[in-house]
């Protein structure tokens, strides 16, 4: 009876812009399937997507989507791709003309399709029962149970609860959010016996309270893999931006056992983008969310394990082996290693900042708390496309966002189109040559002093939200000693080790490094750690893919 009840509460969605064969398709669909599954038709892409949200909402299943190709304003490839983020294991099914063959067999690798039909398709009981019987098979058989929801009890401008929020939201975890001062959220605190002063209060979808949780032990009560499931692989990588995620595809692709091990969430600084629109194949942008998880889905469809909240702390080299150490003092050992590690957002060197970090002041886009900006004024610190990103997407929603700039313009460090757009967005304001000299508030962000660089005259505004995206260090401090490193902290690679004509001091092979790899033999480095690197996400993502073949490479030749 609940496997029935679950049935009918199921949906197959089709979409099709022609009135009269849109009809037809969920006529068709009705009669052999109607006392089972719930038939929702759509006659445009968007209203689909709409459609696909309030279901999504609501709680509802979504066993199979059809759409067909040649739809007005949003294709039938389109819209699978955008459904793929609402519905990620939903069976998707492309309608096509026979003419349109070739771009149903391109949509394959784009929106992963698992079926394209050919219209007409007369008789249904030959061409589309068998394959649509076939794909709920398939559907039924797979984990497509909605997870159940984490609850996070916190307060608003506490950092401890605003980390975890993040760690949440960044590793793609559902949760509620209840506030301590508010009836659920108090019935919550009181049913886990607490008072409320030590928060966040995390229970997990199998009932279990957890009080201030560290990342590794909230990790490993949300469902997210933290334990390596060996003890040797092919190969190690470390970091999960999008310099360890391509690296972890090609790797995993290829053939090589594969473990990414990462330090809080699969993205890097990438994942915090609310919108990048330069990666190459997204015309209409992507958020860094968006990207990350099709990114890990795609890692683990090819069987790289995912490890989260582990912290490297050493890596060592003994004989063939690379052993990587964790802050646990546990070890996992591999013939090669990709370093990904990417880098951190620095901190605001001004006095009151430290303090208020997490309770006004936030490193990085902070996406859970941009709702909550809505109707206020928010400062954005920087002049790079980070920052750039961040002040388009909170001036959704704010009443004013003011981008404070240390240099003369923003044409220096920012990409020709967000300035663009930027100067079109009516509530941003930049202010060139300012910085901010200090933070003021008691428990929450209330004012900042800003100086102007140029006259040295100081000003206090009232501010309640800062984001500050003030440039990069590298996460390198643990590997001092092992691999070689600039000034900066950047990993030396490939022609940079043998600048002078002779491989670095203790190179064994009697060859010198390649391309992307370290002053340690099989230890490769890809993306924002690597000295020079270009710092895109494009160019992070090739390196990942050029770091597995020289692997590859290495590995023929141990």
């Amino acid at each position: 009876m609940a496997q029935a009840a679950e049935a009918a509460r199921t949906v197959i969605m089709t979409v099709d812009d022609d009135p009269g064969v849109s009809r037809a398709v969920a006529r068709d669909l009705r009669r052999r399937y109607g006392e089972s599954y719930r038939i929702v038709r759509a006659e445009s892409g968007g209203s689909a997507l709409d459609a696909l949200r309030e279901l999504k909402l609501r709680g509802d299943l979504v066993a199979v989507i059809l759409a067909d190709y040649r739809m007005p304003q949003m294709n039938g490839i389109e819209f699978l791709e955008q459904a793929l983020d609402v519905y990620p294991g939903a069976r998707r099914v492309l309608l096509t003309a026979y003419a349109d063959t070739d771009a149903a067999i391109d949509a394959i690798n784009v929106v992963d399709l698992d079926h394209y039909l050919l219209k007409p398709w007369d008789p249904p009981e030959e061409k589309l029962y068998p394959v649509l019987d076939d794909l709920l098979d398939a559907w039924r058989a797979s984990d497509h149970r909605p997870v159940p929801r984490t609850k996070v009890v916190g307060h608003r401008w506490s950092a401890r609860s605003s980390e975890t929020r993040e760690f949440l939201a960044r590793n793609q975890v559902p949760y509620r959010w209840y506030s301590s001062d508010e009836p659920e959220g108090r019935r919550l605190l009181a049913a886990a016996r607490q008072d409320g002063r030590r928060l966040p209060l995390v229970i997990t979808p199998d009932g279990t309270p957890l009080v201030e949780p560290e990342a590794p032990e909230l990790a490993a009560h949300v469902g997210l893999e933290t334990t390596p499931a060996a003890d040797f692989y092919d190969l190690v990588v470390i970091g999960g931006g999008p310099a360890g995620l391509g690296a972890a595809v090609y790797g995993a692709s290829e053939g090589l056992r594969t473990v990414l091990v990462e330090r809080s969430a699969t993205g890097g600084q990438a994942g915090q983008s609310s919108r990048i629109e330069n990666y190459l194949g997204f015309p209409d942008g992507v958020s860094g969310a968006q990207l990350t998880d099709r990114a890990r889905r795609q890692a683990a469809k090819f069987g790289a394990e995912i490890l989260t909240a582990r912290e490297v702390t050493g890596l060592e080299v003994n004989g063939a082996a690379r052993t990587v150490r964790f802050s646990d003092g546990s070890a996992v050992a591999a013939h090669s290693v990709i370093l990904a590690t990417g880098v951190s957002y620095r901190q605001l060197p001004a006095p009151g900042a430290d303090a208020l970090t997490g309770c006004g002041v936030f490193y990085g886009s902070a996406l859970t708390e941009a709702p909550a900006c809505e109707g206020h004024d928010v400062y954005v610190v920087g002049g790079a496309n980070s920052a750039g990103q961040a002040a388009m997407y909170l001036s959704r929603g704010a009443k004013s966002v003011t981008l404070l700039v240390r240099g003369a313009s923003l044409s220096a460090s920012m990409s020709y189109y967000l300035i663009q757009q930027i100067e079109e967005a009516p509530n941003i304001t930049v202010r060139c040559g300012t910085v901010v000299e200090a933070a003021h508030g008691t428990n929450r962000l209330e004012q900042l002093t800003l100086r102007d660089v140029a006259s040295g005259e100081s000003e206090r505004v009232d501010a309640q939200w800062m984001f500050v995206f003030i440039g990069a260090a590298p996460l390198t401090d643990w590997l001092d000693g092992t691999v070689l490193r600039d000034e900066r902290g950047f990993i030396l690679a490939g022609p940079d080790l043998t600048a002078e004509g002779r491989p670095p001091a203790g190179w064994e092979p009697d060859r010198p490094p390649y391309h992307l790899e370290t002053s340690v033999p099989g230890v490769f480095v890809a993306g924002d750690a690597r000295a020079e690197s270009a710092k895109r996400v494009a160019s992070a993502v090739g390196e990942g893919a050029m770091a597995v073949m020289l692997v590859h490479r290495y590995l023929e030749q141990s």
